[in-house]
């Protein structure tokens, strides 16, 4: 795999190739850019799989470069600033690593270049990868009880699960509440990650739930469903699912 560097810190681009020997030894690295002018020259040049961009350069920010040339491999935003994680992930972006960042960091980016190309390549045999199974293997519809009834949801009409101690919740579209005698845990894995994504210990929402969503402290982000939960509850993206969250947004 080819890679490109934009980074406008020399040693930071040595730490980062000593990384990757370390870590990623089959990636070379093919080039270095320092600056925008110098990344929107050298891209269409180069052949590349891969980059890896610092966004705070010496003559510009580094989303001026999508501005300006084609980007059309995935990006590993590396940078020392929290605040531009959304736009990183609208940008190509399949991670977002935070200086400084350990071997295990970079190692879980490059992990990602995996997954991504399993998935583009469709489910092989024997893959243990969810996100690569077809879309037969996720549960289509759930069995649930209203008194002496009995009425079968469909996964397209559900908008979230949430647990509620010992129970756990089904709530559609429309609004209506069923009780399910199943955990969190077990739904989540018989939901496909194309429609659904867990945002924390309680709640799994589906995509077409969400209204709106907006920063809550720092990073996180507080996502507002429809419909609402019950009074007194947010939809609070836990931190370390902050990342994975914007990547499941921007597919």
């Amino acid at each position: 795999m080819k890679a490109i560097i934009i980074e406008d810190e020399p040693l930071s681009v040595a730490e980062l190739r000593n990384t990757l020997s370390e870590v990623a030894p089959h990636i070379e690295i093919v080039a270095t850019a320092s600056s925008v002018a110098e990344a929107v020259e050298l891209l269409p040049r180069i052949d590349h799989d891969l980059l890896f961009m610092d966004i705070h350069l010496g003559d510009g920010n580094g989303f001026d470069i999508f501005r300006r040339t084609p980007v059309n491999v995935p990006v590993i935003f590396i940078t020392a600033y929290d605040t531009y994680a959304m736009r990183a992930f609208e940008n190509k972006g399949i991670d977002y690593l935070l200086k400084p960042f350990g071997r295990e960091d970079l190692r879980r980016a490059i992990d990602k270049l995996g997954l991504l190309a399993r998935v583009g390549a469709g489910p092989t045999a024997g893959s243990s990868d969810p996100a690569s199974a077809p879309e037969e293997a996720w549960q289509e519809r759930f069995l649930v009880q209203i008194g002496a009834r009995m009425r079968s949801v469909t996964t397209a009409e559900i908008a979230y699960f949430m647990a509620d101690g010992k129970y756990l919740h089904l709530v559609t579209h429309d609004g209506k509440d069923y009780l399910l005698d199943r955990t969190l845990t077990e739904v989540g894995e018989k939901l496909s990650p194309r429609y659904f994504f867990r945002i924390n210990r309680r709640l799994i929402i589906s995509f077409e739930s969400i209204r709106e969503m907006v920063r809550y402290s720092g990073s996180r982000i507080k996502v507002v469903l429809q419909p609402p939960l019950p009074e007194g509850e947010e939809a609070l993206v836990s931190t370390d699912r902050v990342q994975e969250f914007r990547q499941w947004l921007n597919r």
